[in-house]
């Protein structure tokens, strides 16, 4: 098997990629500085003189001496010019500047030679008089005159000797290595410092929030990137901290819920076994009372279930087209008997059948729901209210209630499991499992609708949600 590598550490990287770069650099700037300054001066010199040549061939005519003698003297050239018979036009003053030596009549053939024998009008090349003498740069271009016919322009450039320049720049660049490297290497120790202290931080906080410390802090440091990650750790410890209160009070209210029907269905069984059993009325309102307690933790256990598959991506949707005014007359049926016998108010809103395409069970438990607690929160005003209309988007469907309301603190959290248990235990009819906003949450979402709530203390809660409409049938 191949062995992993260890990892290294992140200040150790970044700091041998500072001291890497700083050696780079200076290699870099010995080479150019050193090895390259030869064959950078002599093609500097080169162009220069082109340049010179060029311009002195395209002015031709319109310089006068004081010009040529100027550019002669400034770029330290000697420039010398005459016809193809030889008659001399220009050259410079013994008063200037001229290559070692004294430029001869021999060199001045030499380039002649050259020139005629030229099939572009142009020679470059070195020359050198005598052995151990400096090297001449030569550059000839052949112009031509309408009256004097063919003219030789010859530039001489002498190559100043670079030995001593490039002693003194090697006992400089000696020196700026050496500054260089210690600032290069003591910077590049002081940033990797600074970039990984936060992230040592970090590193030591996460370990905390691992073994349960959500109260702890996370500091990202200078930079922005580190800053981005302590507040996406902070946002973690906080997400985490609110699921683990989720939890134990999950936890807290399944084992109350649990305990007291079981300790109803074990007091009343013990009741039938002891006291009960004889007598046929007693033995039938105690296994009543049994019966309702099983009933009641089978639903708790079915809404534990179902909510426990839908956030786990187990419930599938079967959509279809239904009537959504059909489902929710359905389930207004049974309220009847509260109309009739404690003056409940309860309508429909719908003038069209309103067909849409979703999962009919699934919108007819949420409905269910909502007009179950719309009812067992009505208040003394005991209305109702089921509004089914069309809209742009799709078909709205609320309902309305004139109770108490929701204070605007508790709006975001009714959704949450066990809120009803947590807002206010002893409002309405119990028998509920505190699930029921839960799954009607996770039944919506899983529909990808959009839903809510509006509600002003004092005045009464709309739930609502909206579905799909059904899609157009062709003939």
């Amino acid at each position: 098997m191949k062995r992993e590598k260890a990892p290294k550490s992140f200040k150790f990287v970044l700091w041998s990629y500072f001291a890497i770069f700083a050696v780079a650099l200076m290699a870099i700037l010995w080479l150019l500085q050193i090895a390259f300054l030869q064959t950078y001066y002599e093609e500097m010199k080169t162009r220069e003189i082109i340049r010179a040549a060029n311009s002195i061939a395209g002015n031709y005519g319109t310089l006068d001496l004081d010009e040529m003698r100027e550019l002669s003297y400034k770029d330290d050239m000697f420039i010398h010019i005459e016809t193809e018979s030889g008659l001399i036009i220009y050259t410079a003053d013994s008063g200037f500047q001229k290559p070692n030596a004294m430029i001869n009549s021999f060199d001045l053939a030499i380039v002649k030679n050259k020139l005629e024998n030229s099939k572009t009008g142009t020679v470059s090349f070195e020359i050198s008089s005598h052995p151990g003498d400096r090297k001449t740069l030569v550059y000839a271009k052949s112009i031509e005159d309408s009256t004097a016919g063919k003219i030789y322009l010859s530039i001489f450039a002498p190559l100043a000797p670079l030995e001593s320049t490039v002693d003194i720049l090697t006992s400089q660049l000696i020196l700026v290595t050496v500054v260089s490297l210690v600032l290069a290497f003591l910077l590049s120790f002081f940033i990797s410092r600074r970039v990984t202290k936060p992230l040592v931080g970090l590193t030591d906080s996460a370990a905390l929030l691992a073994k349960g410390n959500y109260d702890v802090t996370f500091d990202g440091g200078h930079y922005l990137e580190i800053q981005r990650l302590a507040e996406t750790l902070e946002y973690t410890s906080r997400e985490l901290a609110k699921i683990d209160r989720l939890q134990k009070d999950l936890i807290a209210n399944v084992s109350h819920d649990l305990r007291t029907p079981l300790t109803m269905i074990k007091s009343y069984a013990e009741m039938v076994r002891d006291l009960s059993g004889d007598n046929p009325n007693k033995r039938s309102a105690h296994l009543n009372v049994i019966i309702e307690e099983a009933d009641r933790l089978n639903l708790l256990v079915n809404d534990f279930l179902m909510l426990s598959q839908m956030q786990s991506g187990v419930t599938i949707l079967e959509p279809e087209v239904f009537s959504l005014k059909e489902i929710a007359s359905g389930l207004l049926r049974p309220y009847g008997i509260l109309v009739e016998r404690e003056a409940y108010r309860i309508e429909l809103e719908c003038e069209e059948e309103m067909l849409v395409f979703a999962d009919p069970h699934r919108i007819k438990q949420v409905l269910s729901n909502f007009i179950n607690n719309a009812v067992r929160y009505s208040g003394e005003k005991k209305e109702v209210l089921v509004s089914i209309t069309r809209t742009k988007n799709g078909i709205l469907c609320r309902v309305i209630d004139h109770g108490e309301g929701i204070p605007a603190d508790e709006l975001e959290h009714i959704w949450e499991r066990y809120y009803k248990v947590q807002r206010n235990s002893g409002d309405g009819p119990s028998g509920g499992s505190g699930l029921g906003l839960a799954i009607i949450k996770e039944i919506l979402t899983l529909h990808n609708v959009p839903f809510g709530v509006d509600s002003t203390p004092g005045q009464g809660s709309t739930f609502w949600f909206e579905l799909p409409p059904a899609p157009e049938q062709n003939p």
